[in-house]
């Protein structure tokens, strides 16, 4: 069994940031990627970024520059520094891990960037 509990969503201004963490517990081995995607409202899951176990990095085309993506072996943890919000980046964020051709999601947390 493997769980995946995130942390950092919230509402924050237009311009202002945030910090997202999963950390992934349980029967877990050889974690091959982490990444993140997001869901708006009427709208499909999409990729946000994501990081493979060579640390390289793969950024959605709105968020680049704005977003960082990274992980902590150690503590099987992977984070989403986000930067420069907009309104458009309001969505639940689910945390995502593939593990040995397993792939495993997180429940989800929501993030509001409003005035």
């Amino acid at each position: 069994q493997v769980q995946l509990v995130e942390s950092g969503g919230g509402l924050v201004q237009p311009g202002g940031s945030l910090t997202l963490s999963c950390a992934a517990s349980g029967s877990i081995f050889s974690i091959d990627v982490m990444g993140w995607y997001r869901q708006a409202p009427g709208k499909t899951r999409e990729l946000v970024a994501s990081v493979a176990g060579g640390a390289t990095t793969n950024y959605a085309t709105s968020v680049k520059g704005r977003f960082t993506i990274s992980r902590d072996n150690a503590k099987s943890t992977v984070y989403l520094q986000m930067n420069a919000l907009k309104p458009e980046d309001t969505a639940v964020y689910v945390c995502r891990v593939v593990s040995r051709g397993s792939v495993y999601w997180g429940q989800g947390t929501q993030v509001t960037v409003s005035s």
